[in-house]
């Protein structure tokens, strides 16, 4: 599997040593392009993303979806960022300014920081810290307190009751989240992300095939409650546009409400990616212990695993949010306090023995 660290290394010796720049301005370059590598792989994919949502829920709904601007419909998702971004900002009345204007940049960057975690091949990572695990549940919190902050600093009443939702409902899940995460780590022995995928090679060496029982139940945990965390059908109490008019973000308008729009569905693919990485091997080829085949596994690039799998699970969750209606408030904070969280909690425990008995696969 080839290693990105290699190239990362390359660019570093050619700033430094070819170029002649100094050590700031060689971390100052390479700081800018990462960025902007970062802000791409984003936006992109939030293209997809809403044009892939559009074309499955026309699916479920016996539709077509968008076909009219482009071959069948490519460009419409272009044509409605070009059409948001024409839209005029304003300021609702008597509303507090200051929260107003920073809750999306607060819900984006808690999108964008916990996006920089994909392991997207080996060395391809953007950020890789010995306690990623612990970060990755640090940064997304943040988007807790931007939703928050919409409600609050709109000055609407169905903006604060959406708000007050979505909070309890972030709060709730990401506590089975958290534990769902602690049982890989228990596992695997590691708290960066890297040390985790490396510690699913192997035949069978997916987290889910390694730790029996206990990692499948954290693996199908992890989907409810990320599907609950990224505020997706029927976890979206926090939009319910029939009784809240959109919910949180009623009284943005531009791109305002499109870094609301873009977080949503990129923490999406972010709790699929996550899955994907802690669960199911992330870069890692699937390997059976049959050398032809895991040689034919090899050959495909790391990236296309990552990819396939993490859009695998985009699938499904796209599957249950146009399957499912949506649930009450009571019902979402009863299913995460009376079954997951308790549930996580055992599996957690039953994880604990299988590892310290040995009876995971090597």
């Amino acid at each position: 599997m080839f290693d990105f660290s290699i190239v990362t290394s390359w660019f570093d010796s050619l700033l430094r040593n070819v170029l002649g720049l100094g050590d700031f301005m060689s971390i100052l370059i390479e700081c800018v392009l990462v960025g902007v590598l970062i802000l791409t792989a984003y936006a992109l994919l939030a293209i997809v993303l809403i044009f892939m949502e559009r074309k499955v829920c026309a699916w479920f709904q016996c539709r077509l979806g968008p076909m009219r601007v482009g071959p069948w419909g490519v460009f419409q998702v272009f044509a409605d960022v070009l059409k948001m971004l024409q839209k005029e900002i304003f300021f609702v009345d008597k509303a507090d300014k200051f929260l107003y204007l920073v809750a999306p940049f607060l819900v984006l960057i808690a999108s964008v920081g916990t996006f920089s975690f994909m392991p997207w091949n080996k060395g391809a990572g953007i950020l890789d810290f010995n306690v990623g695990v612990f970060l990755i549940t640090a940064i997304s919190s943040i988007g807790v307190v931007g939703i928050f902050l919409a409600g609050w600093g709109s000055n609407n009443k169905y903006s604060v009751v959406s708000a007050m939702r979505g909070a309890v409902q972030m709060i709730s899940y990401e506590i089975s989240l958290c534990l769902c995460l602690i049982t890989a780590v228990v596992l695997t022995g590691t708290m960066q992300v890297s040390g985790i995928v490396e510690s699913q090679s192997g035949p069978f060496g997916w987290l889910v095939f390694q730790g029996h029982l206990p990692a499948i139940i954290a693996f199908l945990i992890f989907i409810v409650a990320g599907n609950a965390e990224a505020n997706r059908g029927p976890f979206d109490l926090a939009e319910a546009e029939s009784e809240l008019t959109a919910g949180y973000h009623t009284e943005y308008s531009g791109m305002g409400f499109g870094f609301f729009y873009l977080a949503e569905y990129l923490n999406m693919f972010v709790i699929a990616g996550i899955a994907t990485t802690v669960f199911l091997g992330g870069w890692m080829p699937i390997h059976i212990g049959v050398s032809g085949f895991d040689t034919v596994m090899d050959l495909i690039p790391g990236i296309v695993w990552f990819i396939v799998k993490a859009f695998g699970l985009v699938w499904i969750l796209l599957w249950i949010r146009w399957s499912f209606p949506r649930l009450r408030i009571d019902q979402i904070l009863k299913l995460e306090w009376k079954y997951l969280m308790p549930l996580s909690l055992i599996n957690l425990v039953l994880m604990t023995v299988v590892v310290a008995m040995g009876w995971y696969i090597r």
